[in-house]
């Protein structure tokens, strides 16, 4: 049985991943579905996304960090280990399937935000021809899958569910929206920030204002965004495994 395999079961033998792919489509397709419904006339592109962008993904945060903490909370890394010397192949095939899942997770939300909308409004231009309304729609996958990783490497750093949930949710919710509003710099500074970066990849433009970062001015293009926010998530799962190759289990 591979790694990638025995990571799977793992993930799947405990409630938390159920529980809170669940609580994550109710919440991305629900609240589009609510906005979407109390809105007046056509419904845009970007509604499809309010509901994906912040509390879906931060569950998804959360479930990916826990996926990591719980062993360490009952102490069943030690086994993992035991049965794999290599701590760095072990954590990295935990950060696959994590990411492959999240990946997943993310595009059945927007999907589903998209159809929600759709169904509400049959007569919305919510149409995803070029290749920017894909990305806006699809994209949210690629953004799930990168976070992911992101809150396995701060697991494997913190190894405490309460520490790693309260700063994902913190940094991911709050600081980098509180960063914007530093005078003179504010703004400047959001525009290197991981998650703002990750708006940035799927907006559309002027046509997105609900998705935050209006006033940022990005240095980089929509994909070079992206691929800053992967570097970042690589970055930060390197250092992760070193420290957990160095220290005690």
């Amino acid at each position: 049985m591979t790694l990638l395999a025995v990571e799977r079961i793992k993930l799947f033998s405990t409630r938390s991943p159920y529980w809170c792919s669940a609580l994550a489509i109710v919440l991305g397709v629900g609240l589009t579905a609510i906005f979407a419904a109390a809105g007046d006339g056509p419904i845009p592109l970007g509604l499809t996304q309010i509901g994906s962008s912040q509390l879906a993904i931060a569950v998804v945060l959360v479930m990916s960090a826990i996926a990591v903490t719980t062993e360490y909370r009952f102490n069943t890394i030690r086994s993992t280990f035991l049965a794999v010397p290599n701590r760095t192949s072990a954590l990295v095939a935990k950060a696959v399937v994590v990411a492959f899942i999240a990946g997943v997770l993310g595009e059945i939300i927007a999907f589903g935000s998209w159809g929600v909308a759709k169904l509400i409004s049959p007569s919305s231009d919510l149409a995803i021809n070029t290749a920017a309304e894909w990305r806006h729609v699809a994209g949210i996958g690629l953004i799930y899958a990168v976070g992911a990783v992101i809150a396995v490497a701060v697991g494997i750093l913190v190894r405490q569910t309460a520490g790693a949930v309260a700063i994902l949710l913190v940094w991911q919710m709050l600081a980098e929206s509180l960063i914007g509003i530093i005078p003179k710099a504010g703004e400047k500074i959001q525009a290197w920030l991981p998650f703002m970066n990750a708006t940035h990849f799927v907006s559309m433009g002027a046509d997105s204002p609900e998705q935050g970062g209006a006033g940022v001015d990005f240095k980089l293009s929509e994909w070079g965004s992206l691929g800053y926010f992967a570097g970042i998530a690589a970055a930060l799962l390197v250092v992760a495994l070193i420290v957990a190759k160095r220290r005690d289990a």
